[in-house]
């Protein structure tokens, strides 16, 4: 398995026989090399969108476009959308599961809010969500972009995640001690990857404080396109 991070809450995710991209922004994303795009999208697909905030859904349509991956999205972003604007997708709602190949995608609960903020007169765009994958024999837990909240006990209890894929930078999302708190209330964690940080001066410039708060988990600080492999 290897799990890239692209900046932002943005990852390439290599998992079985599929390529996952995770909330995909790389146009205008300052943390993301322009000149890499290509290998990125090469060999992806499917797409896992958690919600339609501009940093997160802004660029979908072209990449499903370039690279014939479909959006896998929740029923609202998918039908009021996707689906009009000529993208194809595969909507689904929490609780639900993809069977993508040898990977399983769960959509699960975010804490967070969703708009189509770069689009004038948007359609609905659903809720937030969170998305749980399964393969290789282990289980990723992607937060989307939450707070702490309580479903997260449910989540670790039924699905037992041992790769946590965490926001952390703060003002829009849980911040590094947030993040902090739910990795060890909740959860089990062998490797924590955080995200949603060091994009906009307003999110932590750094997520060091995540790893000196978690002894004993393997938080990983990649570099933007530096793969995690596992």
């Amino acid at each position: 398995m290897e799990i890239t991070w692209l900046g932002h809450a943005s990852f390439r995710i290599k998992i079985g026989d599929q390529v996952l991209l995770l909330d995909p922004w790389l146009t205008g994303n300052p943390s993301f090399p322009d000149e890499r795009r290509s290998e990125v999208l090469a060999g992806a697909t499917h797409i896992l969108l958690t919600h339609g905030h501009g940093d997160h859904a802004s660029e979908v349509l072209d990449i499903s476009a370039e690279t014939g991956a479909p959006i896998c999205a929740v029923h609202e972003l998918a039908e009021g959308w996707i689906g009009p604007a000529g993208g194809t997708a595969m909507g689904f709602g929490k609780g639900g599961t993809l069977s993508l190949g040898d990977v399983r995608v769960t959509m699960v609960h975010a804490l967070h809010s969703s708009s189509l903020d770069f689009l004038d007169n948007p359609p609905p765009a659903g809720g937030e969500a969170g998305f749980v994958i399964r393969g290789e024999g282990h289980c990723i837990y992607a937060t989307g972009d939450t707070d702490v909240m309580a479903e997260m006990a449910l989540i670790a209890e039924r699905y037992a995640p041992d790769i946590g894929i965490l926001c952390c930078g703060g003002h829009y999302t849980m911040d590094i001690d947030g993040a902090a708190f739910a990795a060890r209330k909740f959860f089990d964690f062998k490797t924590v990857i955080p995200c949603h940080y060091a994009t906009f001066p307003v999110l932590a410039p750094s997520a060091e404080p995540l790893r000196d708060a978690l002894p004993g988990i393997d938080v990983k600080l990649p570099a933007v396109m530096e793969p995690v492999i596992i």
